[in-house]
């Protein structure tokens, strides 16, 4: 049987391939991968005097920083299970995914100190306390932990099948849950990745996604395990501008992002966007929510000749499917093709029957990693499985190429006077109106029509436009019924989203049903 190295496993290898590569660097900082890989080593032997040992696990509340990918690979290296938490998740939540992973260690960014004291009393399994950046009571400083211990390569048996990272949903249908997945289910990836994406030694990724998400620790991290660089910028808040001088500083050959995210760059005036160079650029991706066509065609305008990916997927089930470049343009609206990803997809009906080209049904998916299943299943989730294939509850179309189209979610669903309506439908009309930004679309209960199609609105900065204005530029588009019947103008910041930056359907209904 094979035993492919792990992330944690290859870094020294890489330090001794590509000794003068950064491995890690922020805007003050950059450490080489012999020079991370010693502080890595600190880390995973200092964790180690504190009794942590293979499948215990440690949590962290961590922004984006070089302190979070020293953590991740030094679990590697050990076997200890990393279970980081999304920073934008309440202190609720906080406390009960620290609690139910059975964390004995947290590892916590300054700024989220006061999070971590109000719930300490709550997570009595957790022994010892971390603390990054600036110090703060009842934390012992990183830097000092780092400093306490050697800096040899751990000893330790760690094999592929062994859990590695713990993450948590983000929540868009109730309580978050949690996924275990394991070192062979990464290496797999990185291995396919490193093959559609290209990757090699000589990348340099700029990470602005979370690295508590799934995104970045299958594409981020890839560029590590090939021995490329990885640029880390917070997650908190997103500069368009300040990203695209990034990417001219720090000759940037990669980025992974979402619609919002490049709907902020495309905003920018082409006037001063046309005055950095972001030539580094070979390739993109675009993940986490549709994009429009008119997005993918203003990319691939300013970026030249840079190859766009478009990935669908789930912190359960990984990367499904893969839009590929020569693609993007020919198959608007396709998420890849059936077998373009890790995982073979299946359209099923709700009988378990699967569905031919052309109709709607439920999107599955399957592949070597499926025994990797939600950690603590709840029943309802052991219900969605057909076979060995598992659903993430989007509904989806097949072409007669195999190319596969998203439709929508199943929950999101609207059912107005007896007709069912998709709102992602609604939501790519709505958004061709010049004047608007983003919206999303939902249901709000009616005593006529049971639910009324209903948008809610994001304006374009300085565009003005009233609800008539919505309406109009629905009419002889969609059928009577699809034209949304209220419309909602709301800031920015209003609009509730995921870490990710998916819309959150759930709570604007009960938001506005009240």
């Amino acid at each position: 049987m094979a035993n492919w190295l792990n992330l944690g496993q290859i870094f020294p290898i890489n330090a001794k391939k590509y000794p003068n590569n950064i491995a890690f660097m922020d805007k003050d900082r950059s450490f080489t991968f012999p020079q991370a890989n010693i502080r890595i080593n600190r880390l995973a032997n200092a964790m180690m005097g504190l009794g942590l040992k293979n499948g215990d696990k440690v949590s962290c509340l961590l922004e984006n920083c070089v302190e979070i990918c020293e953590l991740y690979m030094a679990c590697a290296k050990i076997g200890v299970v990393i279970n980081p938490i999304n920073f934008r998740v309440s202190q609720k939540d906080v406390q009960f995914i620290a609690g139910n992973a059975d964390s004995q260690a947290f590892f916590v960014h300054q700024q989220f100190a006061g999070v971590i004291d109000n719930i300490r009393e709550q997570l009595p399994k957790v022994k010892n306390y971390f603390g990054v950046g600036a110090p703060a009571d009842g934390f012992s400083p990183y830097e000092e932990l780092l400093a306490s211990a050697s800096d040899s390569e751990p000893e330790v048996k760690v094999a592929p099948a062994d859990p590695w990272i713990l993450l948590y949903t983000s929540g868009t249908t109730g309580t978050p849950k949690g996924v275990i997945r394991s070192h062979e289910s990464y290496i797999a990836f990185y291995l396919i990745n490193g093959t559609d994406f290209k990757y090699s030694s000589k990348e340099v990724v700029l990470t602005a996604m979370p690295l508590c998400h799934v995104n970045t620790t299958f594409f981020s991290f890839a560029a590590t395990y090939f021995g490329g660089s990885n640029y880390i910028h917070p997650a908190i808040g997103f500069d368009a501008l300040e990203i695209l001088k990034i990417i001219e500083e720090r000759k940037i050959t990669f980025i992974s992002l979402i619609p919002t995210h490049y709907n902020l760059i495309l905003a920018i005036p082409m006037e001063e966007r046309a005055k950095i160079d972001v030539s580094s650029i070979e390739k993109l991706l675009c993940s986490s929510a549709p994009a429009r066509v008119d997005q993918k065609e203003g990319i691939i305008e300013y970026f030249k000749g840079v190859d766009l990916y478009e990935g669908y997927g789930s912190t359960e089930a990984g990367i499904v499917t893969t839009l590929m470049p020569e693609d993007q343009l020919t198959h608007p609206g396709s998420i890849g093709q059936e077998s373009s990803g890790t995982y073979l997809v299946k359209i099923f009906d709700e009988g378990n029957n699967e569905v031919p080209a052309g109709q709607v049904g439920e999107l599955y998916s399957a592949g070597p990693m499926m025994f990797e299943r939600y950690h603590k299943m709840p029943e309802e989730t052991e219900k969605s499985f057909v076979g060995m294939y598992f659903t993430a509850g989007d509904m989806a179309r097949k072409d007669e190429n195999g190319y596969i189209y998203l439709i929508d979610r199943k929950k999101n669903m609207i059912i107005t006077g007896g007709e069912h309506v998709f709102p992602s439908e609604i939501e790519t009309l709505i958004a061709k109106h010049p004047a608007v930004f983003d919206v999303a679309v939902i249901g709000l209960s009616d005593p006529k029509w049971t639910e009324a199609v209903t948008a809610v609105v994001i304006l374009k900065e300085g565009a003005s436009a009233v609800d008539k204005d919505i309406k109009d530029h629905c009419k002889d588009k969609v059928a009577r019924f699809k034209v949304p019947k209220n419309v909602i103008f709301i800031a920015a910041d209003d609009m509730p989203r995921t870490g990710t930056g998916k819309i959150l359907h759930r709570i604007l209904k009960e938001r506005y049903s009240e």
